[in-house]
C-alpha cells in the first residue's frame, strides 16, 4: 500500500516544510530522497535555460546570417538580449562553462527547427551543426540600420 505524502499533495507544502526543518536542524526529520531528486531537477533546469536560451540566439544569428536582406531591429535586440541573459546566466552559474559547447550543439539544432517555421530558409539546407564560433556567438557585432 503506498501511501501519500505531503510532497505528492502539496509541494509548495513540502518546500516550505523542509526549508523549516533545515533551519531548525531537525535533520533527521527531512525527506532526503525527494529533497535530491529536487536538487538535481534544479541543476538540469539551469542546464536547460542555458540551452533554450542559445536556441533563440543561434536562431537569430542564423537568420542573420542567412537573410542579410530581412534584417530587422527585432532581430538586434534579440540577439542583444539573448547574449546577455546568457552571459548573466554563466556568471550566476560558473559551472556551467564546461557544458557550454554542448549546450551550443543542442541549441543550435533546437534552433533550426523555429528558422524553418518561420522563413523561407529550409533548415536540411544550412549547416547541421553550428557554424559559429564561441567569439561570433557572443561579440560579433550585429547593427541595423534601416
Amino acid at each position: 500500500m503506498q501511501t501519500t505524502t505531503l510532497y505528492d499533495q502539496d509541494f509548495y507544502g513540502w518546500t516550505q516544510h523542509q526549508a523549516e526543518l533545515l533551519r531548525s536542524g531537525q535533520l533527521s526529520e527531512l525527506d532526503i530522497e525527494n529533497l535530491i531528486e529536487e536538487m538535481e531537477s534544479l541543476g538540469k533546469q539551469q542546464q536547460q535555460e542555458l540551452r533554450n536560451r542559445l536556441g533563440v540566439l543561434l536562431g537569430h544569428l542564423l537568420k542573420w546570417h542567412y537573410q542579410p536582406g530581412a534584417r530587422s531591429k527585432s532581430w538586434v535586440y534579440t540577439i542583444r538580449e539573448q547574449r546577455r541573459k546568457i552571459q548573466r546566466h554563466l556568471k550566476e552559474n560558473p559551472s556551467l562553462k564546461p557544458y557550454l559547447s554542448e549546450a551550443i550543439a543542442i541549441g543550435y539544432e533546437d534552433g533550426l527547427d523555429p528558422l524553418g517555421r518561420e522563413t523561407p530558409l529550409d533548415p536540411d539546407q544550412l549547416p547541421q551543426s553550428c557554424p559559429f564560433t564561441q567569439v561570433e556567438i557572443f561579440e560579433a557585432p550585429v547593427d541595423w540600420q534601416p
